[in-house]
């Protein structure tokens, strides 16, 4: 009798068990197609540019190359090499000096040198041409102190020039080698420079020969980002009257009218950042120091007197004040002057459109990361896996590059959706994505989807293999799975990727400037727009506003630093 009951329950699970396999196969299909279809249009705008390029209505690249694009190219590549430069120098010192000594507020200026990141450089340049400038501050000083009358009694370097803007991106960029050279610093174990000091070794040798070779990847990691950072800026460098490949595509789409000239440019741009990539990963893989300790002993800070503590501080600050408390203010002075600024009805319309499209950009770009992580990590298969990391391009594309690449392709999609519809219904609907703030949302989505892949794959690789599988066994669905075991574990680092985003978003100026509809002002764009007709008064409560989300997001991360550094 038993053995008549469990035959058929035997049988019935044998011929279970590969229908439940095929589904299961199914649907991490469905997750890995849906994985791809993410990449596809996150390369989108990419490919799109190479695509007009390529194929332009009228070719002007010759005329460019006879004309404007080597004087383009000259003034990128020296900005870029000046801003590399400077910000390597000062970001990688004071990060040798706070790690390796202890003076007057040195623990203070281990965070305190991160608050310029939470200022858009082009509020900087803003600010620094405010107080510079004939009128400002520092020459009406001048003036009162030597008893000049006018600009020909005396000589004032030009503000608005190349070395300015040199200063203003290194200033705001400054902070990204400051964070990677200092986690390099700490990363190695203090043995290393006791034992160079017990040679004989001064500090500066200690310097030059053991701890700056061994945080060089670090050095050149952060150097690549500063790089790209500046190729792909347009509000500094357009209000010093900079001539760049970028404030190039604006003037030959925008200006000239030249779509396809444009497209070359930006192409010529992204062959610049993707060579910027290929620098910095060679240099990493040429580069490897390892600790033999399995538990580094911890660096122990030289403590400076007299002289010497106040020289490491000043040091220190210089790029403090010049980054953080000189455009914040210049800011704060012209927005509290004018209190009635904070009420003007552009400012409001303003800041609901950034509260709209960076809050909805935000939320999409991380679901769909989670949803692109997770398939990839379900499927077996090569392609999702292969197009993983190109997802990441979208980030080292410059703003400017994907508002091309966007805009064409999605005007064309417009145009003849609005003319089916027009066919069949007899009505006229108008331009549903690029008449709106589709194409930002879908800008923003691509430019800062690295930010939440990566935070979406770092946290689920650190998610035990053996809770997904439990849960599958218990009969959770793949979605199911996704929702009530990674998610809660990942939160933090979801919320954390969210803001980040969201912070990006708010900041980002470029892609904004060419895809928002007409009359639609962001916090960013309201800035550049009253501080290009020299309306600070006017652009300084939006911009007050920018720098407070990116000071949100700099004390977070200020914070998760300091968590990491405790345990």
């Amino acid at each position: 009798m038993t053995h008549e009951i469990t035959q058929p329950q035997t049988e019935l699970v044998q011929k279970r068990r590969p229908s439940a396999g095929l589904r299961s196969v199914k649907r991490a299909s469905l997750w890995s197609v849906g994985s791809v279809v993410i990449a596809v249009l996150v390369l989108m705008p990419i490919l799109s540019v190479l695509w007009i390029a390529l194929h332009p209505t009228e070719n002007i690249w010759p005329h460019l190359m006879a004309t404007t694009l080597p004087r383009y190219a000259i003034t990128t590549g020296l900005l870029t090499f000046g801003v590399a430069l400077l910000s390597a120098c000062v970001g990688t010192g004071a990060a040798w000096l706070v790690t390796m000594y202890r003076f007057p507020l040195s623990k203070s200026l281990e965070w305190l040198l991160l608050l310029p990141l939470a200022i858009p450089a082009y509020v900087g340049a803003y600010a620094l041409v405010d107080f510079l400038e004939y009128a400002g501050p520092v020459q009406t000083a001048l003036r009162s102190l030597f008893g000049w009358s006018s600009a020909r009694d005396y000589a004032f370097p030009e503000i608005r020039s190349l070395g300015s803007a040199i200063i203003v991106l290194s200033a705001a960029l400054t902070p990204y080698i400051f964070l990677m050279a200092r986690s390099a610093f700490r990363e190695h174990s203090g043995s290393i420079y006791e034992v160079s000091r017990a040679l004989g070794a001064g500090p500066f040798a200690r310097f030059w020969r053991v701890g700056l070779p061994m945080a060089r990847p670090a050095i050149a990691a952060g150097t690549a980002i500063v790089m790209m950072e500046t190729v792909s800026d347009f509000g500094t460098v357009s209000y010093f009257a900079v001539q760049t490949l970028t404030t190039g595509i604006f003037s030959t789409w925008l200006q000239a009218g030249n779509a396809g000239g444009a497209a070359q440019i930006a192409s010529v741009v992204l062959l610049v950042v993707l060579l910027m990539l290929a620098f910095e990963k060679s240099s990493r893989g040429k580069a490897r120091y390892h600790s033999g300790a399995r538990h580094p002993r911890p660096i122990s800070a030289i403590r400076l007197t007299g002289w010497q503590a106040w020289v490491a501080l000043g040091l220190c600050a210089v790029p403090f004040v010049i980054g953080f408390v000189l455009p914040v203010y210049v800011i704060s002075s012209h927005a509290l002057g004018e209190p009635d600024q904070w009420l003007a009805p552009g400012l409001i319309s303003a800041f609901k459109n950034t509260l709209t499209v960076a809050g909805l950009a935000a939320i999409v770009t991380v679901t769909a990361a989670l949803f692109m992580v997770y398939g990839v990590r379900l499927t077996g298969r090569s392609l999702p896996r292969m197009v993983l990391p190109l997802t990441t391009l979208g980030y080292a594309a410059p703003g400017a590059v994907l508002g091309i690449g966007i805009l064409f392709p999605l005007a064309a999609f417009d145009n003849a959706l609005a003319d089916l519809i027009l066919k069949i219904t007899g009505h006229e609907i108008g331009l549903l994505f690029t008449g709106s703030a589709f194409a930002i949302i879908f800008a923003y989505c691509v430019r800062f989807f690295a930010i939440a892949q990566g935070a979406a794959d770092a946290a689920m690789g650190r998610v035990a293999p053996s809770l997904p599988m439990a849960a599958r066994s218990l009969g959770q669905t793949l979605g199911g799975t996704l929702r009530r075991v990674y998610i809660p574990l990942i939160r933090g680092s979801v919320g954390t990727a969210l803001l980040l985003v969201f912070v990006d978003c708010v900041k980002e100026l470029p892609a904004t400037l060419l895809l928002r509809p007409f009359n639609y002002n962001t916090l960013a764009t309201r800035v550049h727009e009253k501080a290009s007709l020299e309306q600070l008064e006017q652009a300084s409560p939006a911009a007050l506003l920018v720098i407070a989300v990116g000071l949100v997001a700099v004390l977070l991360m200020a914070r998760s630093e300091n968590a990491s550094d405790l345990t």
